[in-house]
């Protein structure tokens, strides 16, 4: 007969209060559904009200207001960021202003083809980028894990071994990483969005699934893992007696397994591309005004709301119990209020800082993209690194050159032979020029394309080569040839 036992266990967790909650949530919200969610404030908490337009001296704590304008020198030397220019310095913003449908062509907007307004959904990388933002990480265990998530396949599949992700940055890492801490960093990707990501084969695709499959019979389960583990290649042939009599399960059992291995998606990666376009609404603009790059926020996108004085002070004067429903409303609607204003402002700082570390970007395009690290922002900002991830994942800004997402900014250092850096999206671009200025009948194959780049002082790998010419969608060289 056993005894009962008593086993103490300490655990650490942290708790967010509500309002962070409420912040967070806020941050990390593109602007349609930023202003979904306080149009449903205003239409649901009796303490919110919208101000009228006219009115322009808002007290403090009572509506949000978009951060003051920046401007930057287009000087790439400049070391410091200079103060905001004075306001009769700077023009009355005359950006196109959009606020959810299709944008017509507006006034001022410098003959942009504003067709360039509706984007792709997030790419896979970019959602398990932004996913990886919301845990709280060491910076070489973030790192390991963005080199994960930047091989994967366009199916989700990890076909790259763990051991040589980071041959081509070895300074990244010192000591190199250990078989242990890959594994580590590959468990945590492969639980990020759709189950089945970052498998490095057929079967353990199919195994993070059915372990995700937490709805199903147990039996059944378990069954179809044993058949995933151990016996695909006679699933594929449809031999149900041979896994009937290795399994020694009935007729019925082995039915619903493999419906269930059927169920599954063998290329979790390919959902992605397949989903419709979507129209953005920008963040911010970016515009150049006397020799300085300027971030005016899209003030037509920016939803406000402010504390309704009336109901707030007949509520003060009823002495009502602190604890009642309306007390809780009112509660909730000042953390709104003070939330969608620091949203505001971080979103507002974030692109001053990307604008500030990009200049050369909006002089010459992506190929003088400058390497970019989520933390170098932070560090610069004095915000967690999880917070600026928020405020780039689903943030658009207009540029003389398009519109981009905040993360467009964010590109891997990659080391030259002189001993300087480039960034992986400069790289990208200098091989999208090199096929565009190619002979049609004598296509660059992958090897001449990593020695003219070696030729230009950037030494890659062949394979990576080949990884970035597919994330351009460029095809091979032997399909690319025109007779």
């Amino acid at each position: 007969m056993g005894y009962p036992t008593q086993e103490l266990r300490l655990r650490q967790q942290m708790t967010l209060a509500p309002r962070l909650q409420q912040s967070v949530k806020l941050l990390q919200m593109s602007a349609l559904e930023f202003t979904t969610a306080v149009e449903h404030a205003l239409a649901t908490n009796p303490f919110l009200e919208e101000p009228e337009e006219e009115q322009e001296g808002a007290q403090p704590g009572e509506a949000t207001a978009a951060a003051p304008e920046a401007a930057f020198p287009s000087d790439e030397g400049a070391p410091e960021m200079p103060a905001p220019a004075a306001e009769a310095d700077l023009p009355p913003p005359d950006a196109p202003a959009y606020s959810g449908d299709y944008p017509t062509r507006a006034a001022g907007d410098g003959g942009m083809d504003q067709a360039q307004w509706v984007c792709a959904s997030l790419s896979m990388r970019q959602r398990l980028s932004a996913e990886l933002g919301n845990y709280t990480l060491e910076p070489r265990d973030r790192l390991l894990a963005e080199f994960i998530v930047d091989a994967l396949d366009d199916d989700g599949y990890l076909r790259t071994p763990l051991c040589g992700l980071c041959d081509n940055a070895p300074e990244d890492f010192d000591p190199p990483p250990e078989d242990a801490e890959w594994m580590t960093a590959l468990r945590l990707v492969q639980q990020l969005d759709a189950p089945g990501l970052a498998a490095r084969d057929l079967a353990e695709c199919l195994t993070l699934q059915l372990a995700a499959a937490t709805g199903a019979d147990p039996a059944i389960r378990a069954l179809a893992l044993d058949i995933v583990r151990e016996h695909l290649p006679r699933l594929a042939k449809n031999d149900c007696a041979g896994l009937r009599r290795l399994l020694g399960c009935t007729d019925d059992a082995l039915r619903e397994a493999c419906a269930l291995i059927r169920g599954l998606d063998p290329k979790p990666g390919t959902r992605y591309s397949a989903e419709a376009p979507a129209y953005v609404i920008p963040d911010v603009f970016v515009d150049k005004w006397q020799a300085r790059w300027r971030v005016l926020p899209n003030r037509h996108a920016m939803p406000q709301a402010r504390l309704h004085r009336t109901y707030a002070d007949l509520f003060r004067r009823a002495r009502l119990d602190d604890r009642s429903p309306m007390a809780q409303e009112l509660q909730e609607a000042r953390w709104l209020v003070r939330n969608v204003e620091q949203r505001y402002i971080t979103i507002q700082r974030v692109a001053e800082a990307i604008v500030k570390r990009q200049q050369t970007f909006f002089e010459y395009g992506d190929v003088a993209l400058r390497p970019l690290m989520l933390r170098e922002v932070a560090d610069d900002l004095d915000m967690h690194e999880s917070t600026v991830s928020r405020a780039t994942v689903g943030k658009y800004m207009v540029t003389p050159r398009g519109v981009f997402e905040f993360r467009h900014f964010f590109s891997r250092e990659l080391a030259t032979e002189s001993g300087g850096s480039c960034s992986a999206a400069a790289v990208r671009a200098l091989i999208k020029e090199m096929v565009d200025a190619e002979d049609p009948s004598m296509p660059l194959s992958d090897v001449a394309l990593t020695q003219q780049l070696a030729a230009s002082g950037i030494l890659l790998a062949r394979r990576t080569v080949s990884k970035y010419r597919g994330q351009l969608r460029v095809p091979p060289a032997e399909l690319r040839r025109q007779h």
